[in-house]
């Protein structure tokens, strides 16, 4: 099956950036909303464990990690592409500064001024992932007035790419930096407006997002959980292309494991199916949902044997 299932919540960044994607592709897919918090039985039927937002299913192969997720859809639908000739590497370059200090800055500002309107499960559950004693309100607020300078000294970067007059930030093509940019943007204002005026001195920033947001999110349908896990089990995994392997990978076929490289704890255990450069695959057998291929990206997560100590 070759449907698009976006297992995914209403606030998280992350999904946005891939329904922004879905808009730029003008893709038809199906939308199966998760809790934002653990526990998440559904979503971990089809991932064996991984349970972060979002997750992009494809019959029984399941892809963890927008990273991962851009590609696959821009590898299945490669018109208008996401990695122009040229500007790829910039772009990656450019997301990679976008997800990491200026994402975290953005976050701690938005979640502190908004935390009265944020689930009240959220600061325990993303506290526990971390391993983190969980944050008092008052904690959560003096983390918004560090994070607020940081915020405001970052954002000029974003005025000054755009300062050309060029429409995208890598100049005339849309890349995954543009979507980089606009999830952590976007999270801002996602959950109130209070934090709106820190656009008013950014006129090409402000054009910018408009352009970004007239894409939509594409055509969606709702499904169940149940539904997606049943056409994961009615389906099977699409056969794997050639890997190559590393000197100091694991050898395929082997049991490993794999989790996110900064604080995520949960590990997933599978049979390394495939690796290459941008993308490692682990096989697992759920027992809801059958045989599944579980994909990640290479860069952002650790693999070793699932019998090393």
């Amino acid at each position: 099956m070759s449907e698009l299932v976006l297992h995914h919540y209403d606030f998280s960044n992350y999904s946005e950036k891939v329904r922004v994607a879905l808009g730029f592709k003008s893709l038809d897919w199906s939308s199966v909303t998760m809790p934002p918090v653990a526990p998440k039985p559904d979503l971990t039927a089809l991932t064996g464990g991984y349970r972060r937002a979002p997750v992009l299913q494809i019959g029984a192969d399941i892809y963890c990690d927008t990273r991962l997720i851009l590609r696959e859809l821009d590898r299945r639908h490669p018109t208008p592409t996401l990695f122009p000739a040229g500007v790829t590497g910039i772009a990656n370059a450019v997301a990679a500064w976008a997800e990491g200090p200026l994402f975290r800055s953005v976050m701690l500002y938005a979640w502190g001024t908004n935390h009265d309107v944020m689930p009240k499960e959220l600061f325990e559950d993303r506290a526990l992932m971390r391993g983190l004693a969980v944050p008092s309100v008052r904690s959560v607020e003096r983390a918004a007035a560090r994070s607020a300078p940081l915020v405001r000294s970052q954002m000029p970067y974003i005025e000054d790419m755009l300062g050309d007059g060029r429409p995208w930030i890598c100049g005339h093509n849309f890349t995954v930096a543009d979507l980089a940019v606009f999830h952590a943007m976007w999270f801002l204002t996602d959950r109130s407006p209070r934090l709106s005026h820190e656009f008013d001195r950014f006129e090409r920033l402000r054009m910018w997002m408009e352009r970004m947001r007239d894409f939509g999110h594409g055509q969606s349908r709702p499904m169940t959980a149940d539904e997606a896990i049943e056409v994961a089990r009615v389906s099977s995994p699409m056969a794997s292309r050639t890997s190559v392997r590393q000197p100091e990978d694991p050898e395929l076929g082997s049991l490993v494991e794999i989790r996110a490289a900064d604080y995520a704890k949960d590990a997933v255990v599978g049979c390394l199916q495939l690796i290459d450069d941008d993308e490692i695959a682990l096989s697992i057998r759920s027992e809801r949902a059958g045989d599944v291929v579980v994909h990640f990206p290479r860069i952002g997560f650790d693999l070793k044997s699932a019998r090393q100590t």
